[in-house]
Formats: structure tokens, C-alpha cells, sequence
């Protein structure tokens, strides 16, 4: 590993909705006819009037029928983290570090503009951490293999199978020294009414050098393919100083106290011994829900207790839907009662972990621009895994003093804190305020509380439903992972005749060895 490869984005427009743009003038048309109006409808002077006057109107929902799919590749994590998946409307596969190993590094270099010092600093940090992630790789897969060892014996797993997962856990914990600046692939779906945001606050996010090239590439693409619709609708993106991020009023608030670590500090305070702490909560949210049910149901609380009405959307063993894989919830005229419940939490996780975690577009969360909130000091996550091995930890501490003397090193040398922090690791520390509604809350709590979800992630899950168990009992007793809802809801593993290892657990070959369903959530994970 003696080389780095600077990142070239390729977009690729892989598949998209034919005519998008007498689509969307068509579905505006159908608003005022008598009858559906079809795209081949559609002429030339309508293309010209209705378009545009609607759009300009800000009547934008007939822009959201054409959908684009592009593949992206060559484009840093960071900016995934940072622009693509910091909203909710879009939809995304994206190549995982858990499971793929990165043998050649590929990353993201800024343009030092002729500073050579500072591109070969930047190039050697980045260097030096994938050599670090290659040797954690090796330490720790035979830690890995003892402890998976014993739960490939309950899974019923040859030696071989372990081995694979005892490599898996190794690249899983070893991938927390990459830089948040390294590589990935992914597949974007979004709508024309997204596409086109992106091209407007392009400026906007903390990564507007990488998101420009990337924004002008997918529009590219789309020229190339549907020129009519940027035509005929085109966006054009607001300059940096007119964005609230970077424009006059954000100017003169000083960034220094985030990168002083002051504000690093009061957070953590105010968490104390929490990874996610309860920060608001509605104290009749139990009674909301349970008036709710009933309004759907047009009863009174004689005819349904609140203890009836909650469980009755809560409890597996009485809704269905709670063992339906297909997660169609919101299509529940029942189920919807639970939006009305919400949750907010103040919470610190890794970069890596809330790129995974941010994925639960329902329960939103207000991302740090890390320009402005980067530690002088080194602030970051160790895995319990490699803290338990000497050598794998001291080699992961050296590599994070390097990672922030690095990053530290190139903003006294010029270089935008914009750039400089796309140096740090995918264990940086992040700081932020989360909240949703129980609808949204309970897919995530149930995919996250399940042993196979990333640590950090089931932690942090862990940690607020153990919060509204305190203040919201009768909700939180129905909360738990996949295997206990199937369980409850009558599913054994059994209907074959024969009872599987892993009993209720959706997850077949891939469960985590462990029969969680029954002692949730008096529960102990051992890796």
C-alpha cells in the first residue's frame, strides 16, 4: 500500500422517468381537467407557458413525478454524510465498510492550489491511516475468531463460516482510522424537485468544492438525457455569501468556540453518562396516543382504556402489521395515531455510526457543519474490540494523534478548515439533536436494538428506549428487536414442522447466535 489515488467522481444517470417534463406539465394540466392528461398530450406551447409559470409559482409537486436513479462513484463519504443524505427524500444503496475491505486507498485531495507542503502532508496522514487499518485488520481477527468461535457452535457454522466473520468484525472495527475523506459507490434516487434543490443549495452544506463538481456532473447527465427539463425549469445555485450558512449574518458568529472544544464540552456535560439522552418528550404522550386510536375508531374511553387503545396499535400479539417485514406502518389508519407521540434527544455518536444511523430519514437530526465544530484536541471513539487488545490500541491512538495534528497542522499552513477536515476519521465524535415521532422512532428501535446492528448504534437505541421506559411505560414495553416482535406476535421459527436455531429471528443463517427474544431487554451483547 505505497500508493493514493486521488478521487474522480463518475456520475452516471443509470435510469430515469421518459419525458419527465411533459410529465410534470402534464400531471399540472390533469389538476383542471375532466379527464387524465397524458405526457404525449403535451405541445409545445403548453411545454413553454405551464412549466414555467408553475414553477416560478412554487407549485413544485408535479416536478416530483420524474425520478432520476444516478450511480455515483469516486465520491468521499463525507460528502455523502454531509450533502446527500442530510434530508429525507431521496433513497440510497451505498457500498459498506462493515463488509467490503479497502486494500487500495482512494481518496478525496482538495485543491491546495500549488501549497506542495500541505498536499504531501495530507497524502502521507492519508496514507499512514490505511496502513494503520490494514494492521488493525490483522490484529484483530484472531480476538474476533475466539469470541465468534463460540457463537458459530450455537449458529451451527464450519470453521470456515467463523473465519469469515471473525474477518468481518475486524474490518468493522478497523475501518473507524479511515478518513472520513475516503471513497465509496453508491446508487441515488431522488425526484426532479430534489435534483433541483441540489443544484440550488449547493453552496449551503460543508462540503460545497465536492458537492459543485458532483451537482454539476448529475445535471450533465441529465442535459444529456432529458435536456428539456433543466431547460425549460432551469435552477441556478445561490452564491456562498448568499446562503444563510456562509452569508453575512452566520459570518460574524466566531467559530472559534467550537473549534476550542468548548462546545465539545458542554455537550458531553449536559449527556453525562448517556449516549443519547431524553432531552424533550411530551409527559401525556401515552394518553395522546390512546385519544388518537380512539379518534380513528370513533369511540369513547368507556367503550376503549387507554391500556386497550395503546396496546391494540403496540402490542404484536393483537397488530399484524408489527410482524410484516414490508414495515407499512404509515399505511395504517391505526398505526398512524402513533405520529403524534415525539421524541428528542441530544446525542454523540461517530461519523461512521450516524452515517448509518442518519439513514432513518423519519427521526431527523441537526448534522454539525464539522468546519465549524473540529476539536483542536483529539476527539474520538474506540471500540471496545480493539481497547482490549494492547497493541491494537495503542497503534489506534497513535494513528487518531496523527489524524488531528495533521488536520490541525494543515489550517496553520492555510488550508480551509473546509478541506482540512476531511483528514479526520471515521471515529470523530459527533454531537447533535435527533427527534421523531414514535412511528418513526419504533422502525429504528426495532432495527437497532437487534445484536447484529453496529454497536454504536445499538448502544445509543438501547439507550433511549431504556429513557421512555421511564416515562412512557406502556409504549416502551412493546419496544424491542425484530426476534422479540415476532415472537410476541406468534411467529416460533416453526412452521416447517421443525423448530430452527434461530427461532423467530427474520434474520435466517444471519442471526447473531443468540436467543435475545427471550430475556429483552435484560440482555447482554458480547460483541
Amino acid at each position: 500500500m505505497s500508493t493514493l489515488k486521488p478521487l474522480n467522481p463518475k456520475v452516471e444517470l443509470i435510469s430515469y422517468t421518459s419525458d419527465p417534463y411533459d410529465i410534470a406539465v402534464a400531471s399540472a394540466r390533469t389538476c383542471y381537467s375532466s379527464r387524465l392528461i397524458k405526457p404525449m398530450e403535451v405541445n409545445e406551447g403548453q411545454r413553454e407557458r405551464i412549466g414555467g409559470l408553475i414553477y416560478d409559482a412554487g407549485h413544485h409537486t408535479p416536478f416530483q413525478h420524474p425520478t432520476f436513479v444516478f450511480g455515483l462513484s469516486g465520491v468521499s463519504r463525507h460528502f455523502v454524510w454531509a450533502f446527500l443524505h442530510s434530508h429525507p427524500f431521496y433513497n440510497s444503496e451505498q457500498q459498506s465498510q462493515r463488509y467490503v475491505y479497502f486494500d487500495e486507498p482512494e481518496v478525496f485531495v482538495p485543491p491546495f492550489e500549488g501549497n506542495l507542503k500541505a498536499e504531501n502532508l495530507y497524502k502521507k496522514a492519508f496514507l499512514e491511516a490505511y496502513k494503520a487499518y490494514e494492521k488493525l485488520g490483522e490484529m484483530l481477527i484472531e480476538d474476533n475468531f475466539r469470541l465468534m468461535s463460540q457463537l458459530g457452535k450455537i449458529k451451527g457454522q464450519t470453521e470456515k463460516q467463523v473465519k469469515v466473520d471473525s474477518e468481518k468484525k475486524a474490518i468493522e472495527n478497523a475501518r473507524y482510522v479511515l478518513p472520513v475523506g475516503s471513497a465509496t459507490t453508491l446508487y441515488h434516487t431522488v425526484s426532479g424537485v430534489t435534483l433541483l434543490r441540489y443544484i440550488r443549495l449547493v453552496n449551503a452544506c460543508d462540503v460545497p468544492y465536492e458537492a459543485k463538481i458532483i451537482v454539476d456532473r448529475m445535471m450533465g447527465a441529465l442535459k444529456e438525457a432529458a435536456p428539456e427539463f433543466l431547460k425549460m425549469i432551469g435552477e441556478t445555485p445561490l452564491y456562498k455569501e448568499e446562503t444563510l450558512e456562509y452569508g453575512k449574518e452566520v459570518a460574524g458568529i466566531e467559530a472559534g468556540d467550537g473549534v476550542g472544544g468548548d462546545f465539545a464540552e458542554r455537550f458531553d456535560k449536559d449527556l453525562g453518562e448517556h449516549v443519547s439522552k431524553l432531552a424533550s418528550f411530551q409527559g401525556n404522550g401515552e394518553l395522546l396516543l390512546a385519544g388518537a386510536v380512539r379518534d380513528v375508531l370513533g369511540v369513547s374511553n368507556e367503550k376503549l382504556s387507554d391500556d386497550d387503545a395503546i396496546d391494540l396499535v403496540m402490542d404484536p400479539a393483537r397488530n399484524p402489521y408489527h410482524v410484516d417485514t414490508l414495515n407499512s406502518s404509515v399505511h395504517s389508519p391505526l398505526m398512524r395515531a402513533m405520529q403524534h407521540v415525539s421524541y428528542t434527544f441530544k446525542k454523540k455518536i461517530t461519523h461512521t455510526a450516524d452515517s448509518q444511523d442518519q439513514r432513518h430519514r423519519m427521526t431527523p437530526t441537526s448534522k454539525p457543519m464539522l468546519s465549524r465544530v473540529h476539536t483542536e484536541m483529539p476527539d474520538y471513539h474506540i471500540p471496545s474490540v480493539v481497547e482490549k487488545n494492547p497493541a491494537a490500541a495503542e497503534l489506534y491512538r497513535e494513528t487518531m494523534d496523527m489524524l488531528w495534528k495533521t488536520k490541525n497542522d494543515l489550517i496553520e499552513m492555510g488550508v480551509s478548515p473546509e478541506f482540512a477536515v476531511y483528514i479526520l476519521p471515521n471515529a470523530l465524535n459527533l454531537r447533535f439533536t435527533q427527534s421523531g415521532n414514535l412511528l418513526g422512532h419504533l422502525h429504528k428501535w426495532r432495527l437497532r436494538t437487534c445484536f447484529n446492528a453496529q454497536l454504536e448504534i445499538y448502544n445509543a437505541s438501547m439507550d433511549e428506549v431504556q429513557q421512555v421506559a421511564e416515562v412512557h411505560p406502556r409504549i416502551a414495553r412493546h419496544l424491542g428487536p425484530p426476534c422479540l416482535t415476532m415472537h410476541r406476535g406468534g411467529v416460533r421459527g416453526d412452521e416447517s414442522g421443525e423448530m430452527r436455531r434461530e427461532g423467530p429471528c427474520p434474520e435466517g443463517a444471519h442471526w447473531c447466535g443468540i436467543p435475545v427474544w427471550r430475556n429483552f431487554p435484560k440482555v447482554v451483547r458480547p460483541f
